[in-house]
C-alpha cells in the first residue's frame, strides 16, 4: 500500500476515535467554549473584591454580572458591599449552582440569576456592570455599554475594550479595569452669560462651545463675540464636565475661568470660578446643545 494512503487512513482512524470519545462524554465535560461564547473560568476572590472596590460599589448599587458563572461576583457584592444585583449566564447548571450558593450565603433576597443570553438582557438598570468576557464578546458589547446612563461604572477582569481607555487600572494578582460611561457631549453648545472681571458693565456674551469627543476624552474651542479661545484641562467623568478658559479681554488683568458642570441630555449646568485664591468669584453657567444644521 502507498505510504501516503496508509498515513491518511491512520489519521482518519485517530480522528474518528477522538470524535467518538468526545461524544461519549457527559455534556458538562465537553469544552464549554464549544457551547458558549465564553468559557467558565472562576475569578479569584481577591480579584473580585478589587473589582468591586475599584467600582466603588455600595449598598445603593445594582450590580449586573454578565457571564455570571457560579455567582461568586454577585454574592460577594451583596455579602461584603451590601449591593443588590442580577447575573446572567447561558449554562443552566451554573445558574442553578449560583442560586443555591446565594441561598447558602444568606443573600438570596438581594441577588438573582437568570439563564439567558447577555445580548438579550436589559442592562439599563445597572449602576455597575462586572465582566470577565473574551475580547470578541467585549467588543460586541461595547456599543450597548456606551449607551448606558452616564456615570454607570464598568469593571472588567483581564480584558479591555480596545481603544476605549480605562478610567482606572489596578493589578492585584490580575488586571482590573474600570470605565465610567461618559455623557455624549460632542458638538456645539450655546451659552449666554456675563463674564465678570475687567469690565463689569459689559453686555452678556454669547458663546459657543465646540467640543470633540472620543469616549471620555474631550477637547475643543470656544467662540464668543467673534473671538476664539482655547479650552484647557478638559475632563469628562460620567456626566461631569470641567474645563478651563483664559479671560484675556484685558491683557494686564488676565484670569483663568474654571468651569464645572453636569450634563443632562441637551443641557449642561454648573458654576465657573474666575481667578484663584481670595480674589476668585463664583458664577452660574448654562449651555444648551445647538440645533443640528
Amino acid at each position: 500500500m502507498d505510504k501516503s494512503i496508509s498515513k491518511y487512513l491512520f489519521l482518519k482512524v485517530i480522528f474518528l476515535a477522538a470524535g467518538l470519545i468526545l461524544l461519549s462524554l457527559p455534556a458538562r465535560a465537553q469544552p464549554v467554549s464549544w457551547q458558549f461564547d465564553v468559557p467558565f473560568v472562576p475569578t479569584p476572590y481577591v480579584v473580585i473584591e478589587e473589582m468591586l472596590r475599584l467600582a466603588n460599589v455600595t449598598a445603593q448599587d445594582f450590580v449586573m454580572d454578565l457571564g455570571s458563572g457560579d455567582g461568586r461576583v454577585l454574592i460577594t457584592a451583596a455579602k461584603k458591599f451590601g449591593a443588590r444585583g442580577m447575573g446572567v449566564d447561558l449554562d443552566a447548571d451554573l445558574v442553578a449552582e449560583s442560586i443555591e450558593a446565594a441561598a447558602a450565603a444568606g443573600v438570596a433576597d438581594r441577588v438573582k440569576f437568570l439563564q439567558q443570553d447577555l445580548f438579550k438582557t436589559d442592562i439599563s438598570q445597572a449602576t455597575v456592570i462586572t465582566m470577565y468576557l473574551l475580547p470578541g464578546v467585549m467588543m460586541r458589547l461595547r456599543p450597548l455599554l456606551l449607551d448606558l446612563k452616564p456615570g454607570t461604572r464598568l469593571v472588567s477582569h483581564d480584558f479591555r475594550l480596545e481603544d476605549w481607555k480605562p478610567d482606572a487600572t489596578t493589578q492585584i494578582r490580575k488586571n482590573s479595569f474600570l470605565w465610567i460611561v461618559p455623557a455624549k457631549v460632542a458638538g456645539k453648545w450655546e451659552m449666554k452669560f456675563t463674564l465678570p472681571g475687567a469690565d463689569s458693565s459689559a453686555a452678556p456674551l454669547s458663546m459657543v462651545l465646540e467640543l470633540r469627543q472620543k469616549y471620555q476624552e474631550v477637547d475643543g474651542i470656544a467662540q464668543f463675540n467673534g473671538r476664539h479661545a482655547q479650552i484647557w484641562e478638559s475632563q469628562l467623568s460620567g456626566d461631569k464636565l470641567s474645563f478651563v478658559m483664559v479671560d484675556d479681554r484685558d491683557r494686564d488683568n488676565e484670569a483663568s475661568l474654571y468651569f464645572e458642570g453636569r450634563v443632562s441630555g441637551d443641557v449642561i449646568e454648573g458654576q465657573f470660578r474666575r481667578g484663584t485664591g481670595i480674589a476668585q468669584t463664583v458664577h452660574n453657567w448654562r449651555a444648551v446643545r445647538a440645533p443640528a444644521p
